[in-house]
């Protein structure tokens, strides 16, 4: 209790409350404690023999858990650099988001959206180059949108080069090699990808974003 008192610094807004200098909607919270519940309820209410016929373990979970705590962490830094904007470390790259005129260009973010979601989750890379492009919803959902949509393919569609672009890609490799059979390494996965998906990325540029 005085762990999470110290964490929750005391503060309450209407609707939100901020942990740790971040704002965060109550509903959030009521998420998380509705999903525990039902995690807690379905532990209890399960028969052991019923989890061992379906051959649950908890060993997927746990090294997919390890796997994106260690991403988040080490990502901290790239993401608080890409918010910095033009007056961070990566100005130069931020700079290549937008024309001579100022004017923000979709095949741009697309790309370098996925290229950041292919190594981390979906949902803060979309909130970075969201942000990246100006942050107004009432722009990005009118004149933008065409911005918008490539930040959010970018983000979505491309978490699926690797394994650890999406959660689900490594629990299902650690699923599938936890019953014996056999996957390609992290590289081989990213090489098949190479293959099979950047080709369709490529048409998905010149059909949409271009």
């Amino acid at each position: 209790m005085v762990v999470l008192a110290v964490l929750m610094q005391g503060y309450w807004k209407p609707g939100t409350m901020v942990v740790l200098g971040e704002t965060v909607p109550i509903e959030r919270f009521v998420a998380i404690g509705v999903f525990l519940a039902v995690t807690v309820v379905s532990m209890l209410l399960t028969s052991r023999a019923l989890r061992e016929a379906n051959g649950f373990s908890w060993g997927a979970m746990q090294e997919v858990a390890k796997l994106f705590a260690a991403i988040f962490i080490c990502m901290g830094p790239v993401l608080a650099i890409l918010k910095a904007g033009s007056a961070g470390a990566a100005a130069g790259l931020v700079a290549m988001t937008s024309d001579a005129n100022g004017a923000p260009i979709p095949w741009v973010y697309f790309w370098m959206s996925g290229a950041l979601s292919s190594f981390l989750d979906n949902a803060p890379t979309y909130l970075v180059f969201f942000n990246l492009a100006g942050g107004d919803p009432a722009w990005l959902m009118g004149q933008g949108a065409l911005v918008l949509a490539a930040v959010s393919c970018g983000s979505v569609f491309m978490g699926a080069n690797t394994y650890i672009g999406n959660a689900p890609n490594f629990m299902v490799k650690a699923i599938v090699e936890e019953n014996g059979v056999r996957m390609p390494s992290f590289f081989g996965y990213f090489g098949w990808a190479c293959v099979f998906l950047l080709p369709l990325f490529v048409l998905v540029t010149f059909l949409f974003f271009v």
